[in-house]
């Protein structure tokens, strides 16, 4: 029997220390023949990355204590590793280097692995094998000359020799990026995405595709699509030696094929989504079940489904050889094929994301591993503990309407029967390229289970509703996102959902500006939260990395010539503006945000007076990795919130310092 309480003051079974010590990271899949492998990331160890074969016995940790799997390319890495025959290949966090490991060692499990590389100032990604000429292909990121952006290029590697440091092989170069580099079947050609400054991979990119020569030379290059703002996605090759990739030259990222004599063809015909924003290494939301079947995954109005299609049916009809399986997934990634099985990762509404094999032919899903067990005092929670994300869609400025996924205050413990309503907590996405799904995510859960509500916001600019809308943030980042949020909070607030005195605002990185800009421009939300957030634009513009170093370029204006939006946008130009109190999460690794983004708002609120705090975490770069960092920025968050709001602290919590609390 439920306990009526006041909002916000819930006990939950979903405690922070929970989500740490019972959760894991999953990421990478790699398919060596009839074996599966797949990236476990633990923030009970300091968030290392692991690599796991799933066996005949279950998963298997086979990488040994203390290798930590990750590339830093681009700085949010992605593609780390790979295995052909057994032998994995993959990049060390601590020194960027590629290392082999030889999984048949006479004497497992202290498997043998050595350097393959040499140069610390170079990181490495994308990796593939080229079985025809003993060598491996990946993207390299050269930071050897401090005077000028890092150099990028497709490099070839002798399995045996590896290579000095003055001397790798060149394969391609000139472009400011490059990705995707895939050897077909026969081994005779070469495809590869690139794209330049000042587009990012969903603005424009380029495939190209080139003959190599008996040695590896590359011939005869060839561009076969891209440029002219189109966005291309996982180029790949079929069994049957056919070029496949993604394009969203007709507004959806669809699926298209690369025939014998050079024509490109329209595989799906949908208004929905089959690629993604390629922000890491190595996206994948489709593989090969055979030579004339596609398993695949794509997304309608926020939610992800799972399809095979048929590419031996008339791809050139109107008509979509597409047949959706049904399935309670609604976030699908990382999906592999290969001899007519699947493997992917995927998470419902009441389940953790999950390692998923799906056998076509019998039409049926295994579970592999799950990242976490949710299993408080030993007792598994159940759905009753999980709140139900509500799709909602409400007008914005200028008729424009958007999409959010709306969860209200749920606890099998507790109910309100008072007038009271539940405060808000509006969350916005990083990217700002991104989105949200409606897929279990256990920090949602965290406050819904304590009497939040919470509003997840594809805000303009989100993918996953075609390239018109990703497109409406083009010269508007910090006006139409920011209003959306605000929007959606006042659309609440009428429905009479929850209250207009405890609006709150949360987001990391691009989300963490939207928050600040709100809180700024915007008198609608009471307080904030900021995780690893831009307070100042013209900073990031000036100082950020390679990746993201013109990204800005499209979303505000060209820098320096537009000098004067970027401080019109800018929350630390207009300080005088905020009234409302904000707390401040910040790594001090941090070199996409560097930390003097938060530490200049820090003390620009503090002169002014206004309740602030700054909880800062040694060791940790963009995004937070470490169990004990987790912790301490879900729980202080709750702090902040009840030390300001006056919430009765359900839990003990270690205090945060609240600069000009009264």
């Amino acid at each position: 029997m439920s306990k009526a309480a006041p909002y916000g003051s819930w006990l939950s079974a979903i405690s922070a220390e929970m989500i740490v010590s019972q959760t894991v990271g999953l990421s990478q899949i790699i398919l060596d023949g009839e074996d599966c492998y797949y990236l476990e990331s633990r923030p009970s160890e300091k968030g290392r990355s692991v690599i796991v074969k799933y066996g005949d016995a279950g998963p298997i940790e086979i990488l040994p204590t203390p290798f930590n799997a990750r590339t830093t390319a681009h700085e949010y890495g992605g593609s780390c590793y790979t295995v052909y025959n057994g032998v994995v290949y993959f990049c060390e966090k601590s020194d960027q280097q590629i290392y082999t490991l030889f999984l048949n060692s006479e004497t497992p499990p202290e498997y043998t692995a050595r350097a393959l590389t040499v140069n610390n100032n170079v990181r490495y990604a994308d990796l593939t094998i080229d079985t025809f000429r003993q060598r491996l292909i990946c993207v390299s990121e050269d930071y050897s000359d401090e005077s000028q952006e890092p150099v990028a290029s497709i490099i070839a590697i002798n399995l045996k020799s590896g290579i000095s440091e003055t001397n790798p092989l060149v394969l391609i170069s000139g472009d400011d990026f490059y990705s995707n580099p895939q050897i077909s079947p026969d081994g005779n050609q070469l495809s590869w995405l690139s794209w330049s400054h000042p587009n990012m991979p969903w603005d424009e990119t380029k495939l190209w595709l080139a003959n190599l020569t008996a040695d590896g030379a590359v011939e005869d290059i060839k561009l076969i699509a891209g440029g002219n703002q189109e966005s291309l996605f996982q180029p790949q090759w079929s069994p049957d030696g056919l070029l496949y990739f993604v394009s969203d030259r007709n507004n959806w990222w669809n699926l298209y094929q690369r025939s014998r004599d050079g024509t490109i063809r329209q595989i799906t015909h949908r208004e929905a989504e089959f690629g993604l924003p390629q922000w890491v290494f190595g996206m994948s939301t489709y593989g090969f079940l055979s030579a004339g079947q596609i398993f695949c995954t794509y997304s309608e109005m926020g939610i992800w489904r799972l399809a095979t299609i048929d590419i031996a049916a008339d791809i050139d009809a109107l008509s979509s050889s597409l047949s959706t399986i049904e399935s309670d997934f609604t976030y699908i990634e990382g999906v592999r094929a290969s001899n007519g099985t699947g493997f992917f990762f995927g998470t419902t509404p009441t389940s953790l994301s999950a390692l998923i094999k799906f056998t076509a032919a019998a039409q049926t899903f295994q579970t592999l591993a799950i990242s976490g067990t949710l299993a408080p005092d030993n007792s598994a929670l159940d759905n009753s503990h999980f709140s139900i994300a509500e799709p909602i869609e409400f007008p914005s400025g200028n008729s424009r309407n958007v999409y959010a996924f709306f969860y209200q205050p749920k606890n099998p413990r507790y109910h309100n029967d008072s007038s009271e309503r539940p405060p808000l907590i509006v969350l916005a996405h990083g990217g700002p390229t991104g989105a949200t799904s409606s897929a279990l995510n256990v920090k949602n859960q965290y406050w819904t289970s304590r009497g939040f509500a919470v509003l997840d916001v594809n805000y303009s600019g989100s993918t996953g509703f075609g390239k018109t809308y990703r497109n409406r943030l083009l010269g508007n980042w910090g006006l139409l996102d920011v209003e959306d949020c605000v929007k959606g909070a006042e659309f609440l607030v009428a429905r009479g959902d929850v209250d207009d005195q405890r609006l709150f605002i949360k987001g990391g990185s691009a989300g963490g500006y939207t928050v600040l800009a709100a809180l700024t421009f915007f008198n609608t939300f009471k307080a904030g939260a900021s995780h690893y957030g831009i307070g100042d634009l013209e900073t990031l513009a000036k100082d950020t990395h390679k990746f993201e170093s013109r990204y800005c370029d499209s979303l505000v204006g060209p820098y320096p010539a537009s000098i004067e939006l970027y401080r019109q946008r800018s929350p630390i130009y207009h300080v005088d503006q905020l009234s409302c109190p904000i707390i401040f999460f910040q790594g001090l690794e941090d070199k996409v945000v560097p930390p003097n983004q938060a530490e200049l708002m820090v003390q620009a609120l503090e002169n002014k007076g206004l309740p602030v705090a700054y909880v800062a975490f040694e060791g940790e770069g963009h995004g937070f990795r470490q169990a004990a960092n987790i912790k301490r920025s879900l729980e202080a968050e709750l702090y902040f919130y009840a030390k300001l709001f006056n919430f009765p602290l359900a839990e003990s919590i270690d205090p945060v310092e609240i600069k000009n609390l009264n």
